[in-house]
């Protein structure tokens, strides 16, 4: 008999967790709190499936690089300091891990998945023919303004057939939308995609609803867990009660809420925010991935709009739109892709990342026999997803994984 798997979560994670679930044969109940799935995070986030640029936020001079940031008024980063212990836990946290040794030994932990998760998506594109989600290899340029951080990035380039070191010219050659922009050059990785990650979680829906394997219970929102003796044994979604065999956690930010004893979830919103710009005929939009790296701006092409996406703010939960958050994206973007889409018309967006303290994803067992983590990706959400869920069916079916999970096991309380 199958065995029989409850995922809290219909975001990207939880629906790449579901399908991976299923190919191996399992049967899935995903529980959502909205009414639709992809809804949130997953929304209209940065587009990028940036598998060679996974090194965590935390890391040796950060603190003070933030302070300098704070102290302009076009930061990148904003912190709110707010009465909220699980803040100051997870920023403490944070300045532990902003060490380069950590750093290093972390950036090699997401290494490992992401080249997986870029294999898993390869093999469920190509194996189950799924849909369009506007999916392209199409290279990613990481531009550099500054001279220093330019020699900075020259230094850490360590495969020159995978990072190809670019001048000015050299960018303006490859990405002609680019040329006047003010960069002293950028570096260059071919193989980064792209894609849309709200059209790919529907693409994962629609497979997953006709496989006959998995239920969706959409506008449920999870109220408790009951447990016995380190068991999981239902949940809770107000007056109604699911029993469960197993059970896995991919809530996002929203996941603390529902730990048990013994659990520790060092989870804590980093908020970003996205412009979606049309393009139509007449405009001139970069067709290669962009990361503006002394701005901290993502640029995606996905079909015919331009995905623009920046900023972290540590302010609590509060997702509402922040006009000059979004007034500052606009503009910069308008200083350097002036005729790349209607920007008048853009959709505004703000998303919550669900991020642990030292940028790895909690992927694994709990304390309790039957309950599983899929938590913390951050702003690497989509470019992590096929192999967390990957990894966690190997998990639950008892098999070998297909990477060292080192790193990524939940710590107890």
């Amino acid at each position: 008999m199958a065995q029989q798997v409850c995922i809290i979560g219909g975001g990207v994670i939880g629906l790449a967790s579901a399908y991976a679930l299923v190919r191996a044969g399992m049967q899935v109940t995903v529980v959502e709190a909205r009414e639709t799935l992809g809804s949130e995070t997953s929304f209209a986030n940065g587009g990028q499936l940036s598998y060679r640029y996974v090194a965590p936020l935390a890391d040796k001079g950060v603190p003070l690089q933030a302070i300098g940031w704070m102290l302009r008024g076009d930061s990148p980063l904003k912190l709110r300091p707010r009465m909220d212990p699980a803040q100051w836990r997870w920023m403490a946290s944070f300045l532990g891990a902003c060490r380069g040794s950590v750093n290093q030994r972390n950036a090699g932990h997401l290494l490992r998945l992401a080249s997986l998760s870029q294999d898993t998506l390869q093999r469920w594109r190509e194996e189950d023919q799924l849909g369009d989600f506007h999916w392209r290899r199409n290279g990613k340029l990481v531009t550099f303004r500054s001279l220093d951080s330019y020699e900075r990035a020259l230094n850490k380039v360590t495969d020159p057939l995978q990072q190809q070191v670019l001048s000015a010219a050299d960018c303006a050659r490859l990405e002609p939308t680019l040329d006047g922009a003010s960069f002293a050059g950028g570096i260059y990785t071919p193989n980064e995609e792209v894609g849309d990650c709200h059209g790919f979680c529907q693409q994962l829906a629609a497979r997953l609803e006709a496989s006959g394997r998995c239920t969706f219970l959409l506008g449920r929102k999870v109220t408790g867990i009951l447990h016995s003796a380190g068991t999981v044994q239902a949940i809770e979604m107000g007056s109604e009660r699911l029993p469960v065999q197993h059970l896995v956690l991919a809530a996002g930010h929203r996941s603390p809420e529902l730990a048990l004893p013994g659990m520790s979830l060092p989870l804590y919103p980093l908020k970003g925010y996205s412009l979606s710009v049309p393009i139509g005929a007449q405009h001139q939009a970069p067709n290669i991935s962009i990361t503006d790296y002394d701005r901290k701006i993502v640029y995606a092409r996905i079909g015919e709009q331009l995905r623009v996406a920046a900023m972290v703010d540590i302010v609590g939960f509060d997702t509402r739109l922040e006009p000059k958050r979004l007034a500052l994206i606009k503009r910069q973007a308008l200083e350097t892709f002036p005729l790349a889409g209607d920007y008048q018309h853009a959709v505004e967006w703000a998303g919550m990342r669900p991020a642990t303290p030292t940028g790895v994803p909690l992927i694994g067992a709990s304390a309790y026999s039957n309950l599983w983590l899929n938590l913390g990706h951050g702003a690497l959400g989509f470019t992590l997803a096929c192999g967390s869920g990957q990894v966690l069916a190997e998990l639950i079916g008892r098999h070998t994984t297909s990477i060292d999970m080192q790193g990524f096991a939940p710590r107890a309380a």
